[in-house]
């Protein structure tokens, strides 16, 4: 497969790339109002939103979110070691290249047709120092050296649900390894009524981290829709109060639960074990409409 579906910017004319990969049909699809921005969509689910001359720019809702983290996991401009659990279309790994330079980062991609052709499409700035591999989150992560980073950020998707080995406590056992003492976790969530996905993975964190706090539209914590929502784990304090401020200002604003009010939350609901660990609740079709 090749280009097709031509989207006008200014007097030229851009192509959509649409391309097989190994999970499903990529879509890379030129933002009418940005330069050289694309959204990439895997079998119609948006993925990953891209500006080449902006990679600070963060179109997608949960993607800012978790841009704030990335902002407040050490003072601003200082270089940190990442991984990033999940590629897409690098957004997160380019976003901070872009916002802290010098800092040293890993993605873990399984999806090795859908690494090339980003690569290819929209290549990575070369002075940037991201190693990307191609191969199972849980696999890639094990391959970190223990207490090597300030950030993991676990945002992987596999027909647009969260595969269940990336659920569980031993999950987590193999995340709380590899980063830093005061190092941070952050997931990016997706589930809907009656939240039984969110609740029990609040649940799972809270059994191996100290701190945690939950970023989310309010409709989403209310169980009202389908959504994303970000955790944030650390056993480190948390800078809830900033996160706060900014999820508020956002776009879309965004409510952050923590302490007791989280715990609360949970309604209960027990950590994930491997043996008991399911993939995330598929999306209904209206969320992609």
């Amino acid at each position: 497969m090749g280009r097709s579906r031509n989207t006008r910017r200014g007097s030229a004319a851009v192509e959509a790339v649409v391309e097989a990969v190994d999970g499903g049909l990529a879509q890379l699809v030129p933002d009418p109002d940005r330069g050289r921005a694309w959204t990439l969509l895997i079998d119609g689910a948006p993925q990953s939103h891209v500006d080449l001359d902006d990679p600070a720019y963060l179109s997608f809702e949960y993607q800012r979110r978790l841009g704030h983290v990335i902002d407040l996991v050490a003072p601003p401009g200082k270089p940190v070691h990442a991984v990033h659990l999940g590629g897409g279309a690098f957004t997160l790994a380019r976003y901070t290249a872009a916002t802290r330079p010098r800092s040293t980062q890993q993605v873990v991609e399984r999806d090795a047709a859908l690494v090339q052709l980003v690569r290819r499409e929209l290549p990575l700035d070369p002075g940037a120092r991201i190693r990307v591999r191609s191969t199972d989150a849980r696999a890639g992560l094990a391959k970190v050296p223990d207490g090597w980073a300030d950030l993991v950020i676990g945002d992987v998707f596999s027909g647009a649900r969260t595969p269940a080995h990336l659920t569980s406590t031993e999950f987590l056992d193999e995340v709380r390894r590899a980063l830093k003492p005061a190092g941070v976790y952050a997931a990016n969530l997706a589930d809907g009524p009656p939240l039984a996905h969110l609740r029990g993975q609040i649940a799972t964190a809270a059994a191996r981290f100290a701190e945690l706090a939950l970023i989310a539209d309010p409709a989403v914590l209310r169980g009202k829709r389908f959504g994303n929502a970000v955790l944030v784990a650390s056993d480190a304090p948390l800078p809830v109060a900033e996160l706060t401020r900014r999820a508020a200002s956002d776009p879309h604003p965004g409510r952050v639960e923590h302490g007791r009010p989280l715990r609360d939350f949970t309604g209960g609901a027990a950590p994930v074990t491997d043996a008991a660990a399911v993939a995330s609740p598929a999306p209904p079709p209206s969320v992609f409409r």
